[in-house]
């Protein structure tokens, strides 16, 4: 959605090692906000991420607007299913359809063979490798790893929002769930322990507003409520004053010994 960030140029240089040609879309989807949410103050500077753009070896960029996306009596939308109704589509109800139907839109005009999406939106992530799966869409979803500031913080266009002294405050959201990890290395199969040891540590930092502290199958995203088997979703979503921040992590029980 613009702004452009190591993050993101990450899955642009990792494209361009994958395949012969590379598109990099930019567009601020509407339709994914809700009217109380910051689409006229979310961070956007195109001509800065073009400049950054041109350091990496890129075939187009498509930026396309409003009208463009979204003509005079457009009235279509692609929904997820039950994916989408846990975790950030609790919390935000009207987000998935809108990036669903974005998504869907921008596969069907680029028509790309692979697409590359990061891990720290891992239920978009999801939600995305579901509907390639559900229309028979012939493209292979690359998941990529999370960049991080260096003090841990998930790199987000929304950082931008944080003063640095908030940005160290928010890199305790990356301790806690480094402490999580460490409780499943150690062995712990009990979810909830997992979950109060995240929100424990998450909670030391006063400034900061726990949304949710999600451990939950990573396939169905359905919460585990018994003992902790297979791969796992560790995730949270975190306010920091009026800056919604998300991160997680991805764990095989099946390691754990």
């Amino acid at each position: 959605m613009g702004a452009l960030h190591e993050g993101h140029l990450s899955l642009v240089e990792q494209s361009s090692k994958t395949c012969q040609n590379t598109v990099v879309s930019i567009y601020l989807n509407p339709t994914q906000f809700a009217p109380t949410e910051d689409l006229d103050s979310y961070p956007k500077n195109v001509e800065k991420d073009i400049e950054q753009l041109a350091n990496y070896q890129i075939d187009s960029i498509f930026l396309p607007n409003d009208s463009e996306m979204y003509p005079q009596g457009f009235n279509s939308v692609v929904y997820s299913t039950d994916l989408a109704k846990v975790l950030e589509g609790k919390s935000r109800p009207h987000f998935f359809q809108g990036v669903t139907t974005v998504v869907s839109k921008l596969f069907n005009i680029v028509e790309p063979s692979h697409v590359f999406l990061g891990e720290k939106d891992a239920q978009q992530l999801r939600v995305v490798q579901q509907m390639v799966i559900d229309l028979n869409s012939h493209i292979e979803i690359i998941s990529c790893p999370i960049v991080r500031e260096k003090n841990g913080l998930a790199m987000s266009s929304r950082n931008q929002y944080l003063t640095n002294k908030e940005r160290e405050q928010a890199s305790v959201i990356f301790k806690a769930l480094q402490e999580g990890r460490n409780l499943l290395i150690a062995g712990e199969k009990n979810p909830q322990a997992v979950r109060s040891q995240v929100s424990e540590k998450i909670s030391s930092q006063p400034s900061l507003v726990i949304d949710y502290v999600s451990v939950a199958d990573s396939q169905t995203l359905e919460e585990i409520t018994t003992e902790i088997e297979g791969k796992v979703l560790v995730s949270v979503a975190v306010y920091l004053g009026e800056v919604r921040l998300i991160d997680n992590f991805s764990y095989s029980a099946s390691s754990m010994r």
